[in-house]
């Protein structure tokens, strides 16, 4: 088993460099358009109060000096795509996704998990809410964006003025890449690891 996993990870590592190559060069291809950006850190882009919304919001990152620290351990956070699949999904790649139309524009940001179930590429992405303190926060009641690779061995999520509009498959031909969105997830079921005040 052991080596299975140490294969699979040696054959994903190419293809993830390549993800990041081509989600960089789409994110220079999309323009800006509303992302929901927090006002306050204790409020979302509509001004409700977090801390007293049914959704509870989670810390998971911050932006300092332009680039991400990470609040949860990235082992934590691919255990909890892991478990927000719950259909027998291995990630071993989780990270936050900066996505830019331009660098005037502000930028938006998302949690990303990826892995394989049945040999066939998965991924899932939920969207994050940046504060004015440069926290990112995952809100329950987020979309999750979910890729189901079909004969096709790597997926990329297609994005349109900061949002993920669809997704591509790298093999072209018959193979392709099924997006699902769901509109919550319990990604945090536990208590959050910090809630803003």
């Amino acid at each position: 088993m052991l080596n299975f996993l140490n294969r699979w990870r040696r054959r994903l590592r190419p293809r993830l460099a390549l993800l990041a190559l081509l989600a960089g060069l789409a994110a220079c291809e999309t323009t800006k358009r509303g992302f929901p950006e927090v006002s306050d850190p204790g409020k979302d882009a509509e001004g409700a109060d977090i801390g007293t919304m049914n959704s509870p919001s989670f810390l998971v990152g911050e932006i300092a000096e332009g680039k991400v620290q990470y609040s949860v351990p990235r082992e934590k956070l691919a255990e909890n795509f892991i478990r927000q699949f719950n259909d027998g999904t291995v990630v071993d790649k989780a990270m936050i996704r900066k996505i830019q139309s331009s660098p005037k524009d502000k930028p938006a940001y998302f949690l990303v998990g990826l892995g394989l179930n049945n040999g066939m590429f998965r991924a899932m992405a939920l969207p994050l809410q940046l504060s004015t303190d440069n926290s990112l926060y995952l809100n329950s009641a987020a979309e999750r964006y979910i890729i189901e690779g079909t004969g096709c061995q790597f997926c990329f999520f297609n994005f349109e003025k900061n949002q993920i509009v669809g997704t591509t498959c790298q093999d072209g031909g018959s193979n392709t890449c099924d997006l699902t969105v769901a509109n919550h997830n319990t990604f945090f079921p536990a208590a959050p690891a910090r809630r803003s005040e």
